[in-house]
């Protein structure tokens, strides 16, 4: 366990920054835990920090003691909303990498305007939970190859990351696919917790300009419609043109932003 003492400003005691377990700091003022830190290294490799903090002192006091002691680069994603925050980062070094909308999406046909929306002649969409796990690794693998050579997978979602030993594919039952005789040509993955989200829709870059994203976002929307869940969210990166697109088109609407900052 590492304690260091900063001056204060909190109090006439001195902020105690302690490091109360593996990449986990605490800072206390006169004993009182008034901050905490936490690092964690992602599955695709990266280092992503956070700090929740009573007091812009206390916040800065954490950061100089953490970002120390790790190494970089290091990663945050803050709500955009929260200007005290991100002014809290920007502070300690970071600067921002990148912005991602949330959208929500209706699910209902009738507003989303999918209600007539079919795939394009010789594609089907293979439901969330039938798809063939060998033919489901190789469209992803191949998309995300694609997505490599051109604008680069970290220009995705945030969540969107490879898994541990190259397994991209977190749960093979949460993907529908839209399939021709031979193989997949795209997919959609969707995850209920507390509320769907759409984490990936992606066709391969020969067979995009079809229609094929549009029948598998019409398919997902209807099976989460059906399921009694009027909408569903999705984050699209302030760059992707033609996600945007895609979401805008059916009625979806940004509703907050997040920054993804580095130092």
């Amino acid at each position: 366990m590492n304690t260091k003492p900063f001056t204060s400003g909190l109090s006439e005691n001195a902020v105690m920054i302690t490091r109360v377990a593996n990449r986990q700091w605490h800072a206390l003022d006169d004993d009182l835990v008034v901050g905490r830190g936490h690092a964690e290294h992602r599955p695709d490799g990266r280092l992503f920090v956070s700090i929740d903090a009573w007091h812009d002192a206390a916040f800065d006091r954490l950061a100089q003691a953490m970002l120390a002691e790790l190494p970089t680069p290091q990663y945050t994603v803050v709500d955009e909303a929260d200007i005290e925050l991100t002014a809290g980062w920007r502070r300690a070094g970071f600067t921002i990498r990148r912005r991602e909308w949330e959208y929500v999406v209706p699910t209902d046909r009738r507003v989303t305007g999918l209600e007539s929306v079919l795939p394009p002649s010789g594609v089907t969409i293979v439901p969330a939970g039938q798809a063939d796990e060998g033919l489901l690794r190789a469209v992803d693998r191949a998309i995300r190859d694609e997505v490599e050579a051109t604008v680069g997978w970290q220009s995705m979602p945030a969540e969107v990351i490879s898994r541990p030993e190259g397994d991209t594919i977190v749960d093979p039952s949460k993907y529908a696919v839209a399939a021709a005789p031979d193989r997949y040509l795209g997919l959609i993955r969707v995850v209920t917790v507390n509320r769907p989200r759409i984490g990936l829709v992606a066709v391969r870059a020969g067979e995009q300009r079809r229609g094929i994203a549009r029948a598998l976002l019409a398919h997902a929307l209807g099976t989460l419609h059906r399921s009694g869940f009027a909408a569903a969210w999705t984050e699209v990166h302030e760059s992707n043109h033609a996600a945007s697109a895609l979401f805008d088109g059916i009625g979806a609407r940004p509703m907050s932003s997040n920054l993804e900052l580095v130092r």
